[in-house]
This record gives C-alpha cells, structure tokens and sequence, in this order.
C-alpha cells in the first residue's frame, strides 16, 4: 500500500511562523509534524510515501530528500502556481499512487493512532469508496463532520464526530472528477450518500494543528510526555 500525506497548504492561521518556514516542517515537540508521520507509515511498513507540495517547495525537499533517513521512499507530487486543494492534490498525485487503495493523512495533524490499524481496512475495502477515522469532536470543531453508524459513515446531523483528516482511499472515488482544483469534502458526501464510506472512531490523542494556539498545547504535551 502506498500513502499520500497532504503538504500543500501555506498555513495562513500559523503566520507569522509560517512566513518562514512551511508548516509541515514546524518543530512540535522534538521533531518536526510531518516526521511524526514519515515515521509511523515506516513503522506499519508503509514505505512509498507521495508529499503535495507548493508551498516553500525547496525547503520541504531539501528537509526531508529522498526519505530514506526515515525508512521510506519519498516522491514529490509539487502543485505550480498554486495550490489544488485537497480533492485536487489527490487527483494529481493519482499516477503516483497506483490503481489500489491508498492511505491519505494531512501533514498539520498529530496522532497516536497506529496507521498498521488501517492496513487491513485497505485490503477488506470491498465496494467502499473510503475508510475513514473519525475522532470526538474538539472545542474548534464542536459542529462535528460526520455520523457513524455500524461502521458506515453517514450525513447524518444527529450525533456527528470530526473528520482527522485520515483515511483510506480508492482511486474510484476520483473517476468522475474532471476539475483540477477541489476540495475533498463535498467529494465524500456524494460517496457518503450512497452508503459507500465506511469508518471508525478513534478515541485516543488527535490534534490539528491549525492555530499557534494548538501548536502550543501540543509542543506542551509532547515535551511533559
């Protein structure tokens, strides 16, 4: 199985840290967010690693190479002039991730969840479109994403649960995409819809990083750990 940790955004709510370097490789704790990751897929055997990059491009390859000082190996999906978004840096990266289900984790998440629990749901996805993991809603994000019911992922807006911005994917769930620049989410409602998403709920540490704030309370956490 290969994977595709999602780099391309420029991190506006991290500014000013981001004015400099690019969020992917902001320290939390003593490594940087996106080595947290490198290392986990290594751990699960996961070794065929895609980045989207666009941001601070020189920067993110002159960090991380080859990957091979983390046990993988790392090709470049690098997004010019501008972003795609996250349905649209998938949709590029397709050739690189071949024809069989793949793994997609964001690079401003931090997380003890084991990505070698997702490699099953890789194989035994079936007719589904995706699997994802969702977690208890934080106080951010009180509104929630999406229901969960018998493992099928629902619009449901009774009980909702946050998306962590991880998951497995089929290349099928981009078959009828014909723009170039969307986001992922609306993608995952009309695949939701038809009852074709399944999930589950992740209850252990998960933060998004996505503020000064939360990185703060992370770096807190990791350094008392």
């Amino acid at each position: 199985m290969r994977a595709i940790i999602l780099a391309a955004g420029r991190g506006e709510r991290l500014r000013p840290l981001t004015d400099t370097i690019p969020k992917p490789l902001i320290y939390a704790g003593r490594k940087r967010l996106i080595e947290y990751h490198l290392e986990n897929l290594a751990l699960a055997k996961i070794t065929e690693v895609v980045i989207n990059i666009c941001y601070k491009v020189e920067d993110i390859v002159y960090a991380l190479s080859d990957g091979k000082k983390y046990g993988v190996n790392i090709t470049y999906s690098v997004e010019q002039p501008k972003a795609l978004d996250t349905g649209g840096g998938i949709l590029n990266a397709l050739p690189l991730l071949g024809d069989d289900p793949f793994l997609v984790i964001s690079a401003d998440i931090w997380t003890d969840y084991s990505l070698t629990r997702l490699i099953p749901s890789a194989h035994d996805l079936g007719n589904f479109l995706a699997h994802l993991i969702l977690v208890p809603n934080p106080e951010h994000h009180a509104q929630g994403d999406f229901g969960l019911k018998d493992q099928l992922v629902t619009n449901d807006e009774d009980e909702r649960f946050t998306y962590a911005n991880m998951g497995i994917y089929s290349p099928a769930l981009f078959k009828d995409c014909r723009e170039k620049v969307f986001a992922l989410a609306p993608l995952l409602r009309r695949a939701i819809a038809q009852q074709k998403v399944s999930g589950e709920l992740h209850i252990g540490k998960w933060t998004d990083v996505g503020t000064i704030e939360r990185l703060n309370a992370l770096k807190k956490e990791l350094w008392k750990g």
